[in-house]
């Protein structure tokens, strides 16, 4: 048998993240080396490799349900190779530093086990209640794998020179960055989708870091793990959490 298919193979690295090309993860796992990743977002996988329901705090039960920011996880264990990757999006790997990484929860693929993981509100720091309050915050020192609707733009803030976005287009930033919402509208049409732009809220950065802007306001669809139909998942979402999140490095 013979075909172009057969040029794509599995990238043979040691890497403990590797993507392979633009839209799937390799994880290579050995034992005593577990990694959590998405619920259902396995593919294939080679060599003794098992997976288990992630057990989760109190607290992260308890803020996820208060919050609706939800991360379902699975425990991945073992000896060989998990291939992780959701709905054909792009996916790119974090290395996470003690400052931690701030991200939507819906654009997580993947992360080291020994990361922690919390879910954190933002309307008590910026006063602005009811604008999409919360956001994901991962802290350790380890890799984090995220997805995006397309390649995304890293952009690079800076004291001299701050960046603003689209909050529906923002993945991730840098802890280090202050953020602040606003919306060029009256206030009467500032709590609804803008009339004359179609524009919402945009989240400005200031400070030394990145921020992680894909090319596409709509999420994915969501927990299609758990046998949900894909019809109406297909959303304009709200604003992002507005809080400070976590430093990272490009891998």
């Amino acid at each position: 048998m013979q075909s172009p298919i057969f040029n794509h193979t599995v990238n043979q690295t040691e890497e403990h993240f590797a993507p392979q090309g633009a839209h799937m993860l390799r994880v290579n796992l050995t034992r005593g080396v577990d990694v959590l990743a998405r619920t259902g977002s396995m593919v294939a996988f080679e060599g003794m490799v098992e997976f288990d329901g992630e057990h989760q705090s109190r607290r992260q039960q308890h803020s996820q349900w208060a919050t609706g920011e939800v991360l379902p996880l699975m425990r991945c264990f073992g000896q060989g190779a998990v291939y992780l990757a959701n709905l054909a999006q792009h996916v790119h790997v974090l290395d996470v530093d003690h400052e931690g990484l701030t991200v939507d929860s819906s654009y997580v693929l993947a992360l080291d086990a020994h990361l922690h993981w919390d879910v954190v509100a933002v309307d008590s720091q910026y006063g602005i209640p009811g604008v999409g309050a919360y956001n994901l915050v991962i802290a350790g020192q380890g890799k984090v794998a995220i997805t995006t609707s397309g390649f995304p733009l890293v952009m690079r803030v800076s004291p001299e020179s701050y960046v603003s976005a689209d909050a529906d287009a923002v993945v991730a930033w840098s802890s280090s960055l202050r953020v602040q919402a606003q919306a060029q509208t009256s206030n009467r049409s500032a709590w609804r989708r803008r009339g004359d732009t179609g524009e919402g809220w945009e989240l400005s950065f200031m400070g030394e870091g990145h921020v992680v802007v894909q090319p596409s306001e709509l999420m994915p669809p969501l927990h299609t793990s758990f046998g949900e139909q894909l019809g109406g998942q297909f959303r304009q979402t709200g604003t992002p959490g507005l809080h400070q999140g976590g430093a990272w490095g490009p891998r």
